[in-house]
């Protein structure tokens, strides 16, 4: 029988609500024994909801890093808070979750592993784009070789007018950037762990605030507010790696573009490539002809039924679960979500400074 684990959620916001809380109340090895949230009434909330009969609420974390029965903590909170609370929760000995963006800063996520390896306790960022079904597929024609070398690639995250705004997304003091950090974070991670190729030499980016002034813009939750909008509205970056290979990052929440999708890539490798944009599409040469072939990815063998099948958050939960109960590697390891955040300042610092930044 497996044993139980029981969690400590660290923000009770969107995130916490959307993703963490529902797909955790989902396995039968867990219990979320404490909520924290600046906001008492909604860590009071999330308990009534998820929580676990007795479950602590709290607005002050320590008292969740405290509890020696809390072997889990989950941080989701805005993204300047991401290092402080998962490191004293490593320190503390508890596993973490943290949410993705891994920090505000690079320092910051550099920070972060070095906890982890301290304190020899498990930290994952989430990247939750890696748990679909297509990229899992993906992954494994990657690692199969059937792609080749991959050399060129793009990661998508484009939004025609979609800007958050609602709780800090447009704060650069909170947040550290807006949809690079925000989506393109997702875009880049899926690309970089697709081409499983880390060590990045050069980067040049490009950042735009040209359309957050607007006042009644069109926009998916309603218009922004123009002096709230502090951030970029887009931003772009082309990342060299050692080994030759190119990545050019996309992002944005307001363009004028008619193509649009997020935590998207596209491979082109010396054997075969392969894209996200109508569905998941392998491309390539055989016996001197180009073919193209759509991966279909459901479960359905019947008209009447679609077949069953895991969401990706899900998964990403029962997976994280999964390597604590047996001591193994998460799937997005520290290591790797460290360098998504060191090469997206990078892009943000090109961008201040029209110079290519390289890396040692």
């Amino acid at each position: 029988m497996s044993r139980t684990f029981k969690i400590g959620i660290i923000g009770c916001g969107g995130i916490a609500n959307g993703k963490h809380m529902p797909s955790l109340a989902k396995l039968p090895n867990v219990q979320m024994v404490a909520f924290c949230d600046i906001v008492e009434d909604r860590a009071r909330e999330a308990a009534g909801k998820y929580g676990a009969e007795g479950a602590r609420v709290t607005s002050n974390y320590r008292e969740i890093l405290e509890d020696g029965s809390i072997e889990i903590v989950h941080v989701c909170t805005p993204n300047d808070s991401h290092a402080e609370i998962t490191i004293a929760a490593l320190d503390a000995g508890k596993h973490v979750m943290c949410e993705k963006p891994m920090a505000k800063t690079a320092a910051d996520a550099r920070r972060m592993v070095e906890a982890a390896k301290r304190s020899g306790k498990k930290l994952t960022i989430g990247y939750n784009n890696r748990f679909r079904a297509d990229s899992l597929y993906l992954k494994q024609v990657c690692e199969d070789g059937d792609l080749g070398e991959i050399y060129f690639a793009k990661a998508h995250a484009i939004r025609r007018r979609a800007v958050p705004t609602w709780g800090v997304f447009l704060d650069e003091e909170k947040q550290g950037g807006g949809p690079l950090i925000d989506i393109g974070t997702h875009a880049l991670d899926l690309t970089l762990w697709m081409m499983d190729n880390y060590k990045p030499k050069a980067v040049l980016g490009t950042s735009y605030h040209k359309l957050a002034s607007r006042e009644n813009a069109a926009n998916a939750w309603g218009p922004w507010d123009p002096k709230k909008f502090t951030v970029e509205d887009s931003a772009f970056g082309m990342i060299t790696m050692q080994n030759g290979a190119t990545i050019v990052l996309e992002s944005s929440w307001a363009l004028n573009t008619l193509q649009t999708g997020e935590a998207k890539c596209t491979l082109c490798g010396t054997e075969g490539g392969a894209d996200m944009w109508d569905g998941l599409r392998i491309n390539g040469e055989k016996h001197s002809r180009l073919y193209m072939n759509t991966i279909q990815l459901d479960a359905k063998g019947v008209d009447f039924y679609d077949g069953k099948r895991e969401s990706a958050q899900d998964t990403e939960m029962r997976l994280w679960i999964e390597a604590i109960e047996q001591d193994k590697d998460p799937v997005v390891t520290p290591e790797q979500a460290c360098v998504v955040s060191e090469i997206l300042e990078a892009i943000y610092e090109s961008a201040k400074t029209g110079k290519a930044v390289y890396f040692d």
